[in-house]
């Protein structure tokens, strides 16, 4: 996955348990694609304190995915959900079965 898109996913899970100045310096670099310099100047640090605030908070966002795992069963899911689609185009009764077993695991999930 790409890096960006998977800080930005990543965020969307979990960004609420940063404090809110973690929040906004993050926010500035991967959402409105900030330099470090334009926030180090905006919020009064340092260039390499905007820095390693990022990679800290790039850090405790892949800490909390790897105990609670919540993007990796999103991106199942959406895989799943999209397999399904392609089966019910076919919609033979080999697809409709294959259907049936993986609506299974999803509701398994959930």
């Amino acid at each position: 996955m790409e890096k960006i898109v998977k800080q930005g996913l990543l965020y969307d899970f979990y960004g609420e348990l940063l404090t809110e100045h973690q929040k906004a310096v993050y926010e500035a670099n991967v959402y409105n694609d900030m330099s470090l310099s334009e926030i180090a100047e905006e919020y009064g640090i340092s260039r390499q304190g905007v820095h390693d605030l990022i990679k800290r908070c790039d850090g405790i966002l892949e800490g909390y995915e790897d105990k609670l795992h919540l993007l990796q069963k999103f991106t199942s899911m959406g895989n799943k959900i999209k397999e399904i689609q392609r089966l019910a185009l076919e919609a033979d009764e080999g697809a409709l079965e294959k259907i049936s077993d993986i609506a299974g695991k999803l509701s398994e999930e959930l």
